[in-house]
């Protein structure tokens, strides 16, 4: 599929999310991680478009995770884009850097990639969003499992991202009381519950 085609994909995608409710968007991305998929291929064929004057240069992806565990998500990515015909060291880059479970490496990692000029930032959680955006107003970064995406500050509202930050939303404190409410009528009896959560972590305060 060519870049003209993908632009086709996702501006129709576009224009019929903007026409239904949040409730009706997740009735109509059965997976939304796909979405992020193809904001990220869409960057990569801009970017070469841009670039068909200047054959040697070759897309640059910059991947930031708070964690190792997730950072093992590029393998995922780097999965599906060879599927599309990208593969590594032939006609892609990925820079991959993470946190080691230490937050506070973040904006200096998300620095780093900056200066390693990458063509896109994709980055798997809010913290490592945010650093990423605090990094660059003109590098697009694609978020792929941020909880709420507004009350982060990535985004101006679901319906218009606006600035160069985009992806996809978990929606998880949207759905952390129906989740809540399911447990209820399954356990009628229920009186107490336990919650694992991170305070460090802005989703898993939301939720």
């Amino acid at each position: 599929m060519n870049e003209k085609s993908w632009l086709r994909v996702l501006n129709s995608s576009s224009d019929s999310l903007k026409s239904k409710t949040c409730g009706e968007r997740r009735r109509t991305i059965p997976n939304p991680k796909s979405v992020g998929f193809f904001a990220i291929v869409l960057t990569l064929a801009c970017g070469v478009g841009a670039l068909a004057q200047q054959p040697a240069k070759i897309p640059k992806i910059g991947y930031l995770a708070a964690t190792a565990t997730s950072a093992t998500g590029l393998e995922g990515l780097q999965r599906e884009l060879r599927k599309l015909g990208y593969v590594e060291g032939k006609n892609i880059v990925f820079e991959s850097r993470h946190g080691e479970n230490n937050f506070d490496r973040l904006p200096a990692l998300a620095d780093e990639l900056v200066r390693l000029k990458v063509d896109v930032l994709v980055t798997p959680s809010t913290l490592a969003a945010q650093a990423a955006k605090n990094a660059t107003k003109t590098i697009p970064i694609v978020f792929l499992g941020v909880s709420d995406p507004v009350v982060a500050g990535l985004v101006d509202s679901l319906a218009r991202p606006g600035g160069n930050v985009t992806g996809f939303t978990n929606i998880a404190p949207v759905l952390a009381g129906k989740r809540l409410e399911l447990l209820k009528e399954t356990v009628p009896k229920l009186i107490r519950v336990a919650v694992l959560w991170d305070p460090k972590a802005p989703g898993s305060t939301q939720q």
